[in-house]
């Protein structure tokens, strides 16, 4: 049997400011954009080349609200893996993410934390 993550819900506060966010910020790729609904949408976002996408969805009720940013509590939400971590943090730096520490290297890569633009916590990480 093979059983693989294709999509993680991500609550958002608006799907076009979010899509902006990831395929200018974090330089995502759009995969998908449909329609399916009355303020619904369908919205695929993933890193290059990659198999594991974000499905954005805007948040409608307080609960959902409430999640926004703080998806993982005060933890390590997702880690951004990249084959070349300074010329993504750079990148990312130059963008205006910010980074919550200075990279650091550990027995598993070079790692940094960031926030996003809605607040969560993510690893951009090189693994060896």
């Amino acid at each position: 049997m093979t059983q693989h993550f294709s999509a993680i819900t991500f609550f958002v506060d608006d799907y076009d400011s979010a899509i902006k966010y990831f395929t200018r910020v974090l330089n995502f790729n759009l995969t998908e954009d449909k329609v399916t609904g009355e303020n619904a949408r369908f919205v695929l976002v993933t890193p290059p080349h990659g198999t594991t996408s974000l499905l954005l969805a805007q948040a409608k009720s307080d609960v959902e609200k409430a999640l926004i940013g703080n998806q993982a509590a005060d933890k390590v939400f997702l880690i951004l893996n990249t084959n070349d971590f300074w010329r993504d943090f750079n990148d990312m730096q130059s963008k205006g993410v910010l980074f919550m520490e200075t990279p650091r290297e550990e027995v598993y890569g070079t790692v940094a934390i960031f926030k996003d633009k809605f607040g969560n916590k993510w690893d951009l990480i090189q693994t060896p």
